[in-house]
């Protein structure tokens, strides 16, 4: 039987400003915004200037679409540094929405079934 996975869980950002919460995480349609823009997960390490401040605003598409790059921007730099682990979570969550479009199992209670 194959090992479950576990669940990436989403990462939440509260603006102390605002006191809004934001949820990182990404979705199909999140994941396809960020590659219709030319995004590229593994070019990270070779132009970590350009990708790494993408792939955080990307991660606010799924949850709030409407939140501007320039709020992401500032959000990014009120960190005033990026720790790795956030950087490994960022990219965890933008491969989950791939392991369940190539995934080898049948969703439960799928309406569809697909022999071959």
């Amino acid at each position: 039987m194959a090992e479950k996975k576990e669940k990436v869980k989403p990462i939440l950002v509260t603006d102390n400003d605002t006191g809004m919460t934001y949820t990182l995480e990404f979705d199909r349609e999140s994941v396809r915004f960020a590659e219709s823009k030319n995004f590229d997960i593994k070019e990270i390490e070779k132009k970590p200037m350009l990708m790494i401040p993408d792939l955080w605003f990307y991660a606010f598409r799924m949850h709030h679409k409407m939140v501007a790059r320039e709020k992401t921007d500032k959000l990014l730099d009120a960190l005033g540094g990026i720790p790795q682990g956030l950087i490994i979570r960022l990219v965890e969550l933008y491969t989950v929405p791939y392991s369940v479009l190539l995934g080898d199992e049948q969703p439960k209670n799928s309406k569809v079934v697909v022999e071959f």
